[in-house]
């Protein structure tokens, strides 16, 4: 499946409430479709159901299921603990860095 990393990423950030199959694939098609790379809004959905289900199918899934169509992060899986851990070096890796305050004299005072 070629949405997983964005659905676990997508999962990471929405925390331990999860978040629904819509909100995912509206996230998912949001980060891929683009003016020259259309894409179907159907399929894409089509395609993280079915990755979500497979997903939280596994014998130590990765992914779990809050409700009918809700799914969260499972935080006691080691993989997903050890891309928590990827995703915050990542995230310490590149800051946001601030621009300096102009503190030059204006001329019209």
């Amino acid at each position: 499946m070629r949405f997983e990393k964005d659905i676990l990423l997508i999962l990471i950030e929405a925390g331990d409430n999860g978040l629904s199959v819509n909100k995912i694939s509206r996230h998912v098609f949001n980060t891929h479709n683009s003016f020259f790379l259309p894409l179907d809004y159907e399929k894409v959905h089509n395609e993280v159901l079915q990755c979500l289900q497979k997903m939280s199918r596994r014998s130590e899934p990765m992914i779990g299921k809050v409700k009918k169509g809700v799914y969260y992060i499972n935080p006691a899986n080691q993989q997903v603990k050890q891309l928590k851990l990827k995703f915050i070096d990542e995230e310490e890796e590149n800051p946001i860095i601030e621009k300096p305050k102009d503190q030059s004299l204006s001329l019209f005072d």
